[in-house]
């Protein structure tokens, strides 16, 4: 059975590990970025753990938006082991993560996605979020990703 919790210090290493485990190197985030987002004052960090092993993570941030004024979210990342997925878990940890989000004052949360990740680009669409423009060269300098949205 798997169970959603916060995030504590003592998982950093295992975070990381699963970071480096779904994404290529250059893709995954290193230690002083993953570092970065777990320790910033508003972050949101969730995992997924099955019989006291993580499966996986979500972390969100929320900001201001400089036009309108308003708190936006964002995914920073979603990691799901890969024996771990098509069972609902990637679900659950962005659900959750979106009702944070929504409970923060966020009314949008944006992601960005590897043009390539055909699944992850389904997955996010089967969610609600819709594709608002290519970012070129946004991975690796070489590999474009798509900013996608949903309203909260």
């Amino acid at each position: 059975m798997t169970k959603l919790r916060a995030y504590r210090e003592q998982d950093f290493k295992k975070l990381l590990a699963v970071d480096l485990i779904c994404f290529v190197p250059g893709i995954a985030y290193t230690e002083e970025e993953l570092r970065h987002f777990l320790g910033r004052p508003t972050a949101i960090a969730l995992v997924a753990e099955n019989a006291r092993t993580i499966a996986g993570f979500v972390i969100a941030d929320r900001f201001r938006s400089r036009g309108a004024g308003q708190w936006m979210g964002h995914i920073i990342t979603l990691d799901v082991l890969p024996e771990a997925r098509r069972h609902g878990l990637g679900a659950s940890l962005l659900t959750q993560a979106e009702e944070q989000l929504k409970a923060a004052g966020c009314d949008h949360v944006a992601l960005e996605v590897a043009e390539d990740n055909t699944a992850a680009i389904a997955f996010y669409k089967k969610h609600g979020y819709t594709t608002l423009k290519r970012l070129p060269r946004y991975y690796l300098d070489s590999l474009d990703a798509l900013l996608m949205s949903k309203r909260l």
